[in-house]
Order: structure tokens, then sequence, then C-alpha cells
């Protein structure tokens, strides 16, 4: 599968050698407009605040147009949507697309052919980000018998070859001993493909980014058997731009930097009503869109390009380079931060240094609310759910060993004495009891009932 990856992304670059001269990108037309087109990823809602949310809020062309006024240009934006990373990239080289969104591994891909066609790119901001790797998970049918990834050897899975979600799955088989390509089948599938291999047997795990794991935990597709989260390295998404777009219409980079800070404000002020509106825009359940992008949610939204997500950019070189996706890359001068700078002024390294919030004990969604509850521990959560079935519409919790936030009712509970731990898959749940004398693995219906005869 791997040599078809290759060859995929091979003909993606030809086709941006041969297409490169057709025009396309931000271009003035014969009345004087400049069109800037943006390339995002809807369904990958860590990019919402410059993607899916951004554009619903308008904040770049508003930008735009205060700029127009004063220098006397109309500007306009092309939104063009896709699936994954890759033909934003293969789109950038082209010069179709001026400013695109992806995930980290795919960055690097974008780095890469722009420098291999001579259409060089530069990050310049960071969308959503995990420091921990909390984006990316991999899941198993309900009925599965896998339980841990040691039980994946031989066996059959989906993941999209190139992307974030492609990484955490070779890194996490190699620190369980499995060699990623002579141990386990992969099978190189776009994300809605492969979620329906997995329901059709066909794959017998996915590993995915954002926000397929969720969302088909949430539906009753999938459980998790790996959460992304226990490599304890970071991931994130983050914006490119085209470099000879970027040094010809720098005050256009700065205005569309200045409109995802404001759309990233707007979702931190209204976190709930941020998630609602990309479910409108998306089609996925709200509820699944508030998993990583609530108050509480698996996603830090932050535009800064911190030197921890940048360290760990450089980590992820060998291993696209293992696969033969890359060369050597070059990725202090891919970041450029020149933009998002001035953006910020004398304020940057206050942001710069900011981390992101203390996890608590996670948050309920009532039904017909606009806003959540959040609880100190995760026992009081659980106590508030059963004094209030009906009326809940989610609950979520942190896992008690990687902090990521899940499904209240998809978790593995541990009940150990007094203490009620949710965790993400059973494997950690069961090692949670191991080491615990005394303690135990429980449903979500039990965990319940022992958290309401506790109060």
């Amino acid at each position: 599968m791997r040599s078809k990856a290759i060859g995929a992304l091979a003909g993606a670059a030809l086709l941006a050698t041969l297409t490169a001269g057709c025009g396309g990108g931000a271009s003035a037309d014969d009345s004087g407009t400049v069109t800037v087109t943006v390339g995002y990823q809807s369904r990958t809602i860590n990019t919402v605040t410059a993607g899916t949310l951004l554009r619903s809020l308008g904040y770049f062309e508003e930008e735009l147009r205060g700029r127009g006024e004063r220098d006397g240009v109309t500007y306009k934006v092309k939104w063009q949507d896709y699936a994954t990373g890759a033909p934003i990239t293969a789109q950038m080289t082209a010069g179709k697309i001026d400013i695109g969104s992806m995930g980290d591994f795919p960055l690097l891909i974008n780095a890469a052919r722009g420098t291999q066609l001579n259409r060089p790119t530069r990050l310049v901001s960071v969308t959503g980000y995990n420091l921990a790797g909390g984006l990316n998970t991999v899941v198993t049918a309900p009925d599965s018998k896998l339980d841990s990834l040691s039980d994946l050897r031989g066996k059959k899975v989906s993941t999209s070859i190139g992307s974030a979600a492609d990484g955490t799955l070779v890194r996490a088989l190699q620190q369980a001993g499995i060699d990623p390509e002579k141990d386990i089948r992969k099978l190189n599938q776009q994300p809605a493909v492969g979620a329906s291999a997995l329901q059709a047997g066909s794959a017998d795990a996915l590993s995915q980014f954002v926000a397929w794991p969720g969302l088909l935990a949430f539906q009753g597709r999938a459980k998790a058997l790996y959460d992304g989260a226990e490599l304890k390295l970071p991931t994130f998404h983050g914006v490119t731009v085209r470099q000879d777009f970027a040094k010809k219409h720098s005050a256009v980079v700065e205005d569309f930097l200045r409109a995802q800070g404001r759309a990233t404000d707007y979702l931190h002020q209204h976190p709930v009503a941020a998630s609602e509106s990309v479910a409108k825009a998306t089609g996925l359940p709200a509820e699944v869109v508030h998993l990583y992008n609530g108050s509480q949610g698996i996603a830090t939204f932050d535009t800064t390009l911190k030197p921890a997500l940048i360290a760990a950019l450089k980590k992820d070189v060998p291993v696209l380079r293992s696969a033969k996706l890359v060369g050597d890359v070059d990725v202090d001068g891919f970041v450029d931060d020149s933009y998002i700078k001035r953006v910020f002024g004398s304020g940057y390294a206050k942001a710069l240094a900011a981390g992101p919030p203390a996890r608590r004990g996670g948050e309920v969604w009532l039904k017909g609310k606009d806003t959540t509850t959040a609880f100190a521990t995760s026992a009081e959560l659980l106590r508030y759910v059963a004094a209030h079935r009906d009326a809940v519409r989610t609950a979520y919790v942190p896992d008690a060993s990687t902090g990521t936030l899940w499904f209240a009712d998809r978790a593995v509970w541990v009940s150990d004495g007094d203490e009620l731990r949710p965790h993400v898959t059973g494997s950690a749940a069961r090692a949670d009891a191991a080491a615990h004398p005394g303690a135990r693995t429980v449903s979500y219906s039990t965990a319940l009932d022992l958290a309401r005869a506790a109060s």
C-alpha cells in the first residue's frame, strides 16, 4: 500500500507542475478585484478557527473589507473545502490556493512539496493542538475482541497515509514492539472510507484524526483501542501560506491571522454556540464537535507558534522520511512567526508562554441549554448525571491517566473504594484496576449507581 501512496503523491506533484502556470490564487481581475483563495477542511474540526467557524462568522471578509476601503481595492474570499490536507497542498503548489490549514504531518508534506516544486510555503499560525497527542485515536468495532495494540499484529488497519493519525499509529505500534510495515496490513483510505470498512468488517481497526474517532464512538459504531495521548507527543493543526503570496500580500496574511484570532476568541467566549455553528455547517453532531472544541475539549485553540509544537514537528520528519513521503525538511525555514508577531504586537510573548487551561472533572450539557456545567471531579459529575438522567444531553469526562476528554457513557470506569475513574480505552482501565488491589472495571450504569449510592 505504501507504494500506491507514494505514487499518488507523485501524481499530485506532477499535476501541480503541469498546472503551476494556469492561474488561480490571489489575482486581480479586470475590475481590480483581488480574490484570495482559502483551502480548509470543514470536518477536521481542529481547524475551524481558520476554516469552518471563521467562514461562518465572516471575520476575514470584514477585515479585507476594511482594508479595501483604506486601499481602494476590492477583495473577494473564495473558500474551498477538502477532506484532507493532501489536495490543499497540491492546489497550493499549483498556485491555486493561497492560504490553507492542515495537520502536522500534512504540513511537513506541504513544506516538502513546496520546496521540491519551487513553490515554497510557510507555517504562520496554529489552530488547535493537544500537547499529549490526544487528537488522534485508534478505534475498533464495538464488538471487537481486540483488547490492545499488541492484538493488531497480522490485522488490517485503515488510516490515511501521511496524516497525523498515521503518524500516531506508526509510533504507537513501534512502542508496542510491532513493525508498522511488516506486522500489520495497512489500508490507505480516506476517513469516511475507513469508517465504512470498519463497520463492514473489511478493516479490523481504524486510526484517524478528529472528528472521526469521537463521531464513531458517539454513534456506537466504534470503541477506542488506543488513546493517542499515551504517546505524550504534541500534535496540532496549523495555517500555511504560499511564500510568494505572503510576500506580495503580507497585509492580507495579517488580516487573515487577525480574523483567525477573533474566531479563536469567539470559540473561547461562546463554546456551545461555536459547537452548534460548526455542527450546522458540517453535519456533525454538536456533541461530537464539543468533545474536541469545547471549554474542556481535547483541543486547545491558540494561534501562537509554540516551541513545543515546533519541536514535535521536527520529531515527525524522520517518521515521514522512513515512509519515503518526504526527504529532509527544513522545519526552521518553514516556520515564519513574523506575521503572527505583528498581529499580536507586544502581547505575543505572553500569549506564546500561555499553556492549555487546567483540566477539571468534566462537564455536562443539559438538553435545551446553551451552556454547560463543569465539575471538579468525575464522581461529582456522575452524581449530578444520576440525579438528572432524563435532562442530560451529553456528559464528558477526562481520562484519569491522559486527561483526554471522552463521552462519559463510552468511557471504561474503574471503581476503587470511594473513587470512580474514567478511561478512554479498556486496556488503560484494566491496567489501572490491576495496579490497585480491590479495584475493578465497571460499566457506566454501574458507575452511576455507585456514585448515587455514595452521595
